[in-house]
């Protein structure tokens, strides 16, 4: 019986996330910390920003257009990124890129107090911000490796998902609720206090310089990435396989219309709506110590996409009780965490160190840039046929796009890890430690 207890013991351990990196390796838990309590305000301005252009224009096409608006700067900036990610010291890159975006919060908190606040400067300051979270994300995901031993690389990488995923449900909650009780402008307020947390902690850690020889920053640079990535097809297909279930099946440009007009649960319901995908994923980052023993993490990938579509779907379809579409959304967001998890492995295993700077800006740039085209296909087929059947089309083109994908790339599912290699888990790299944009 003891034997058995012992057993079952060891088996919830390999399942749950070890925090041994925050305990043992000092940079990295200066930077995990930080960005925990910086990760909070950002998700309060991700969460109320679009909810303050509902607000003042009650019009889809309004946060359908936020969502071009931020694609942009993403498209061009994401790429050069990474090159200068691999070219500088990733401490004072971090320093500069994080006293940045506190500032584009702090102008969103004066646009936000004013009393007919001007829709133009909205969006001019979202682009601004996305521009410098398109620098920000590949260095942050390349400086990871460089603040924890290499034993010790895989738990950390779980930590910084998890950590992700936690202020990806309570900001949310946390900024429906502000917003609803004090404004706007206090919530955006909120999140310039707590980029605070993320400047010091970035301050009392060690300079990352670069590696030596490495190459400046140039179209060449960013050119050789390019091609590594479209070379190898197993690599191309994570990437299009999630540009897939993101521009089809990413809903979330109509969460503020869905809470406020079709379920009617007022700005805390909205904030409910947008908590549910990452619940899902709390969840889902917390229990992923069983993907290091998957050998075809692209079956998994497969997998984990049509579970998000047909989550979606279902989502839609239910929306006449609020419970069990949440549900449906915390399903989906599990799925998305796994597929997110072994995508992240493929990449790791098939990219040479020194192109690894390079291949996470691309990552970044898909990661950042699906789910925004996908607010935006998702409010422009609802200005058209109405929420419900955007969400349901959406997921539905999500399964079908998901075949074309596999018919396409039949090296997904053929893929291998051999034993000798590192395990999907461990390599899940420091692509996964940014959450989706809301």
């Amino acid at each position: 019986m003891p034997l058995k207890r012992s057993t079952r013991r060891q088996r919830l351990r390999g399942l749950l996330v070890d925090l041994e990196p925050v305990k043992r390796d000092r940079d990295f838990r200066m930077i995990w910390l930080g960005q925990l309590v910086s990760g909070l305000g950002r998700q309060v301005t991700v969460v109320v920003l679009p909810l303050e252009l509902w607000n003042l224009t009650r019009n889809p096409l309004a946060i359908g257009l936020l969502a071009i608006v931020q694609l942009v700067p993403i498209l061009i900036f994401a790429l050069g990124g990474g090159a200068v990610a691999d070219a500088v010291d990733r401490r004072r890159l971090l320093l500069i890129t994080q006293i940045c975006l506190a500032a584009t919060s702090a102008m969103l908190a004066f646009l936000a107090f004013l009393p007919a606040p001007p829709l133009v400067g909205f969006y001019a300051v979202a682009f601004v911000a996305a521009g410098i979270g398109a620098v920000d994300q590949p260095t942050r995901s390349s400086a990871i490796p460089r603040l924890v031993p290499r034993e010790r690389l895989q738990a950390a990488i779980a930590v910084n998902w998890l950590s992700s995923q936690t202020v990806s449900v309570v900001g949310p909650v946390f900024g429906g609720i502000l917003a609803a009780l004090a404004g706007a402008g206090w919530a955006f307020s909120f999140d310039v206090a707590t980029f605070m947390a993320s400047i010091v902690a970035i301050l009392l850690i060690a300079p990352i310089p670069p590696h030596p020889g490495a190459p400046r920053p140039s179209l060449r640079s960013v050119a050789e990435g390019l091609r590594f990535a479209h070379s190898h097809r197993v690599v191309l297909a994570t990437f299009v396989i999630d540009l897939d279930a993101m521009i089809f099946g990413m809903p979330s440009s109509l969460f503020p219309q869905l809470a406020l007009t079709v379920f009617n649960v007022g700005t805390a319901g909205y904030g409910l709506l947008t908590a549910a995908p990452a619940l899902g994923a709390l969840v889902g980052a917390a229990l992923t110590g069983w993907t290091s023993q998957v050998r075809r993490p692209g079956r998994g990938v497969a997998v984990s996409v049509a579970g998000w579509g047909a989550a979606i779907v279902a989502f839609g379809l239910l929306t006449a009780s609020f419970p069990l579409a949440l549900l449906c959304l915390a399903v989906a967001g599990g799925a998305d965490v796994i597929s997110a998890v072994l995508r992240a492995s493929i990449v790791q295993l098939e990219t040479p160190d020194h192109l690894r700077g390079r291949l996470m800006s691309i990552h970044t740039l898909v990661v950042t840039s699906g789910p925004r085209l996908g607010d935006a296909e998702a409010a422009a087929v609802a200005a058209i046929a109405g929420p419900q059947f955007s969400v349901v089309s959406g997921g539905v083109l999500c399964l079908v796009g998901l075949a074309a994908v596999l018919r396409l790339f039949p090296q997904l599912l053929g893929y291998e890890v051999s034993r000798g290699a590192t395990a999907p888990a461990a390599t899940a790299a420091t692509a996964t430690t940014e959450s989706r944009p809301g």
